[in-house]
């Protein structure tokens, strides 16, 4: 049986593998990687110990298939909200607000994804092949679109790929000033002050 060019042993696949890495991301972000055990992974997903080893042969490699799975979910849903915007300032504004509120609705993924890029600064050699790369493609989603606003003149000149990761480092510091509650603003208030930061900065006069 196929269902939309898949098979049923495929969907099946697909949906127990979601549920163990949601799972996962919740005992990771409560429990920390050291602490955090295959059992309670299955236990919270409610599956045997096997049948995690079925997917995934050791916790290091639970681990980063719950970030690789939460950063391309949101960077695939970043690359959405910005077709979909027409002027340079509504990207920009929208890139800032969808990682805001995302965060903020996710706290769970972003505990464990600050904390391994925490460790990445701290031990470089330790920063994961795969999750780097995935690292710079979220980075960089506005440099095409910074690039295109400059030689369009609507920003002034500037390397869009410095900008791009500066806006990209501005809002994961909101982020964290709201995740560890030193904000008492709205999401969209905080991004607002966000956005007004970076288009002083870029904006020509």
């Amino acid at each position: 049986m196929q269902v939309l060019g898949k098979t049923k042993k495929d969907v099946v696949t697909e949906f127990r593998t979601a549920e163990i890495l949601e799972a996962a991301r919740q005992v990771f972000a409560e429990q920390g990687f050291d602490a955090a055990t295959v059992e309670d992974i299955a236990a919270r997903a409610g599956v045997a110990k096997g049948t995690i080893y079925l997917y995934y042969p050791s916790k290091r490699a639970i681990f980063w298939a719950a970030l690789k799975s939460g950063v391309l979910a949101l960077h695939e849903e970043t690359k959405q909200r910005l077709a979909e915007r027409g002027t340079v300032e509504d990207k920009i504004r929208a890139f800032i607000a969808l990682r805001v509120a995302h965060f903020e609705q996710n706290r769970d993924f972003v505990k464990i994804y600050l904390s391994e890029m925490g460790n990445a600064l701290m031990h470089p050699a330790h920063l994961h092949e795969e999750f780097s790369k995935l690292y710079r493609e979220s980075a960089v989603l506005l440099e095409p679109v910074l690039e295109e606003a400059v030689k369009s003149n609507q920003i002034r000149p500037i390397d869009p790929d410095a900008a791009a990761f500066g806006i990209f480092e501005l809002t994961r510091g909101m982020v964290v000033r709201r995740l560890m509650g030193w904000s008492k603003a709205s999401v969209e208030e905080d991004t607002e002050f966000v956005f007004d930061l970076v288009w002083k900065g870029i904006a020509n006069r």
